[in-house]
């Protein structure tokens, strides 16, 4: 196992630093019998700060995370939590009713509950034959 010398300029975590810029919501998606279930973790932003939009099955969550100006004149060794706006959109497994879709905020955590669309059942239709010469 070769040593790698430190340098200020190669610091390991730069990279990690970077991915987290901006900010994106961790989800989890799972279907239930009738629905489709969304959960974001979202601690510290509030629920009037979150727009939640699903059209043509896609869901998206928008929103911001304020900071107060109290925290720019601390002096940080590591600034990993981030403020500013995020934007997630995911395409659902299923199709959907949009408009009866709900969402739950609590401790950090949105729910979004989506109605399965039903599926239409099988039609029959009856072939005619017209023998016209």
């Amino acid at each position: 196992m070769s040593l790698i010398p430190w340098s200020p300029f190669l610091d390991t975590f730069e990279s990690l630093e970077k991915g987290f810029q901006n900010f994106v919501p961790a989800m989890d998606v799972y279907e239930e019998k009738d629905n489709v279930v969304v959960e974001a973790t979202l601690a510290g932003i509030k629920s009037e700060d979150v727009d939640i939009n699903v059209h043509d099955d896609v869901l998206t969550i928008e929103g911001r995370r304020q900071t107060s100006s109290e925290i720019d004149e601390k002096n940080y060794y590591r600034k990993e939590v981030r403020s500013g706006s995020f934007h997630r959109s995911i395409v659902l497994p299923a199709s959907v009713q949009a408009d009866k879709a709900e969402a739950n905020f609590e401790n950090g955590l949105l729910k979004v509950i989506l109605p399965k669309e039903t599926e239409p059942k099988a039609k029959s239709i009856k072939i005619n034959v017209n023998n016209k010469k």
